[in-house]
């Protein structure tokens, strides 16, 4: 019995698991935290497989568990810790992370408030609606519109100075 469930859930692993992470990093903003948050929600999600399973959308029931467990993770850490723009400490030697950083759009998506961006990240990286992206984040379809709105705008003012004007054309998605 166990066995099977294995191999269900590593079938799932196996077809949704590279957007997931994709998802998790953009929503972090961090490659590592973005693997441990999908880490715990397929924890989570094989913790209760038959449910998740059962569920119309087995994806989008896990990617739920992520954005939850992202969103209890910024409440727990919003008093605890601080995040910096650099660390003291800079390795060298890395070229996958150095061609990381140097990607305009991450750097740009890190500089929105986390709700902001996981409301962008959602819309427009994962292309949910907005009825979708307000259930994923617990709020109203009026407040992930204001939280679009807000981060389409900034990161407009942020990439625009660099060419960026693919922006300013993209605004116009409807759920």
């Amino acid at each position: 019995m166990t066995h099977g469930r294995d191999a269900e859930f590593t079938d799932f692993v196996a077809e949704h698991g590279r957007a997931l992470l994709r998802t998790a990093v953009l929503v972090t903003g961090d490659r590592h935290l973005g693997e441990d948050l999908l880490q715990t929600a397929l924890a989570k999600a094989y913790g209760s497989w038959p449910k998740v399973e059962r569920a119309e959308h087995p994806a989008a029931y896990v990617r739920r568990m992520m954005i939850n467990t992202h969103l209890s993770w910024l409440r727990r850490l919003t008093s605890t810790e601080r995040a910096v723009e650099t660390l003291p400490d800079v390795g060298g030697g890395d070229h996958q992370t150095a061609y990381a950083e140097s990607d305009e759009m991450r750097r740009a998506l890190l500089r929105l408030s986390p709700r902001v961006r996981t409301a962008v990240v959602l819309r427009y990286f994962d292309d949910l609606s907005e009825i979708e992206t307000a259930q994923l984040m617990g709020c109203s379809r009026s407040t992930v519109n204001n939280h679009v709105a807000k981060g389409l705008a900034a990161l407009r003012g942020l990439l625009a100075p660099l060419g960026g004007d693919d922006l300013a054309h993209s605004s116009g998605r409807h759920a």
